[in-house]
């Protein structure tokens, strides 16, 4: 489905060559500027495994995010409709296109496929500020617990966003 100059399309095994470098990018420039070390990630981000157990994940909705028909990158989703819930996975966008509005994207794609769902869960490291004015500035969740200690590097946000009936007029 095309949907303000991206596509999204089901992610599919054979997308796992294509994204995998995309995300190994996202993970090492994070990596690079919040914790100055040149490679980090969760487990399986450099190899596709991560991919693979997620984004196939029999709970999962994946989705691969292309520009003008080129691989940018993906986002997961775990969807529980009839609890009007939902839980971001996973999301990244290339990091040579950071900017330029394809996060903000995705998250109105989102949010535009999944009208029942009116409560969004997601998490990220504490340290990974990006993220933060990401999910708070750009797509309205908000920080609700802090979990792992308050060693920064250890730490993560759980967020939450509520869509109510109010913001849907505005």
């Amino acid at each position: 489905m095309e949907f303000e100059r991206l596509t999204f399309t089901p992610m599919v095994k054979e997308d796992i060559p294509l994204l995998t470098p995309i995300m190994k990018r996202c993970f090492d420039n994070d990596s690079q500027l919040f914790f100055q070390k040149p490679a980090g990630g969760p487990p399986g981000y450099d190899d596709g495994s991560f991919l693979e157990e997620w984004g196939f994940n029999p709970e999962a909705t994946s989705y691969r995010i292309d520009l003008k028909g080129t691989p940018i990158g993906a986002i997961i989703l775990f969807i529980h409709e009839e609890h009007g819930s939902g839980f971001l996975g996973n999301i990244f966008i290339d990091t040579d296109l950071s900017g330029n509005g394809y996060g903000s994207t995705a998250w109105r794609f989102v949010e535009h496929m999944y009208p029942k769902v009116k409560t969004w869960y997601a998490e990220t490291p504490a340290v990974s500020y990006r993220n933060h004015y990401f999910y708070t500035n750009k797509c309205g969740f908000h920080i609700v617990a802090v979990e792992g200690g308050r060693n920064r590097f250890e730490a993560q946000f759980k967020l939450c966003k509520t869509i109510n009936h109010m913001e849907e007029l505005a």
